[in-house]
């Protein structure tokens, strides 16, 4: 490839990489009159207090466990992210209030055990690729808050480098996470946290799944059947590598969900960064997982490109309706989930369509 057709290629993706960016957190708000705050556990393999950050970019070989508390404000709309540099005004935007650090993994799991409600489930989030902790919490926070989720809700995050030039580095992060992420998922079943729901986005998907066979090829079933389900949002993972995952792992926590949208522009970056292979996010043939027990359901109507069609099952105001219903079934185990859903819309009435 010559120069002149790299730069192109460079030129033609970089405003999605530059849609990847971010305004800079410098430190902690004050609370404010009116906002909502949402309490997230979060684990993490990076390391404490870089540059005003909640943690860092840089790999920790040790795991590190918190409480923080992150202001949503009175005028929040669903699906959005308010957000701001420096320190954030809490009436106006998304804003980090404080952070509380737990000595380790027992007195954390033991602090989320005292927070459970209801049935004592948990949702746990896998963030993806170019997130900060700060980026990873405030979507964490809005998910909780707008699909009104009153379990209590852990953020592991993995040593993304929240860079949209760190590609690269954060699938090799991606390798370096897996023993954490299984750490946590044994010590969640060991201390009797049994209904896990795992949420996993983008690059997440792919930690996921290479955790859960890494388990699996232990042959340790109890670990995998404490997780009541899984939801792989816009998973950024080789569909034949996802196959060869799912073989390995066997049988699946049930319901195993992907959400997919063919509109989005962040996967046909990192599908050209892959030499053009399609990613799972943006599968179109179904069929080709049929067997594996899993539900592709596929957002693409719903997008009204304010993310490139990365988040849209979370930030469209229409697609929160509609992935509020498939939350709560996956949670209730009401109904069995069928291999493929495509969501439209009436044009007449904008109401959503769930077609075959």
């Amino acid at each position: 490839m010559t120069q002149r057709v790299f730069g192109f290629l460079l030129i033609a993706i970089l405003p999605t990489l530059v849609a990847c960016t971010r305004p800079a957190v410098t430190g902690f708000s004050e609370p404010a009159a009116g906002a909502t705050v949402e309490r997230l556990f979060v684990a993490t393999q990076r390391t404490p207090g870089q540059l005003g950050q909640i943690f860092g970019e840089r790999r920790s070989f040790e795991m590190n466990f918190a409480t923080v508390e992150i202001s949503i404000p009175p005028g929040h709309e669903p699906g959005k992210i308010e957000r701001t540099s420096g320190i954030a005004d809490a009436q106006k935007f998304f804003a980090p209030l404080g952070i509380d650090m737990f000595p380790g993994i027992r007195d954390f799991v033991t602090a989320l055990r005292r927070n459970r409600a209801g049935d004592g489930g948990v949702l746990l989030y896998v963030h993806g690729y170019n997130n900060t902790v700060e980026d990873a919490a405030y979507r964490l926070a809005q998910i909780k808050h707008d699909f009104g989720i009153e379990e209590p809700a852990v953020l592991f995050s993995w040593p993304s480098a929240g860079d949209p030039r760190g590609y690269v580095y954060d699938r090799d992060s991606v390798l370096f996470a897996r023993d954490g992420f299984e750490e946590l998922l044994r010590e969640l079943r060991g201390r009797g946290q049994g209904r896990i729901l795992i949420l996993a986005h983008s690059m997440g998907g792919y930690l996921t799944m290479e955790t859960l066979r890494q388990i699996a090829l232990k042959g340790d079933r109890q670990v995998l059947d404490s997780i009541e389900g899984v939801v792989l949002m816009s998973p950024d993972i080789d569909p034949d590598v996802f196959r060869r995952q799912a073989a390995v792992i066997g049988r699946l926590p049930q319901p195993f969900v992907l959400l997919t949208s063919q509109k989005d522009r962040v996967l046909s970056v990192a599908e050209f960064l892959t030499g053009r292979k399609e990613r799972l996010g943006r599968i179109e043939n179904a069929e080709d997982l049929q067997g594996l027990g899993v539900t592709v359901v596929d957002f693409t109507e719903f997008e009204d490109g304010a993310t490139g069609g990365h988040n849209v099952a979370v930030t469209s105001a229409k697609a929160i309706r509609v992935f509020r219903g498939l939350e709560s079934q996956i949670r209730t185990g009401r109904g069995d989930l069928r291999d493929f859903v495509l969501l439209g819309r009436d044009r007449r009435t904008d109401a959503p369509l769930v077609l075959q």
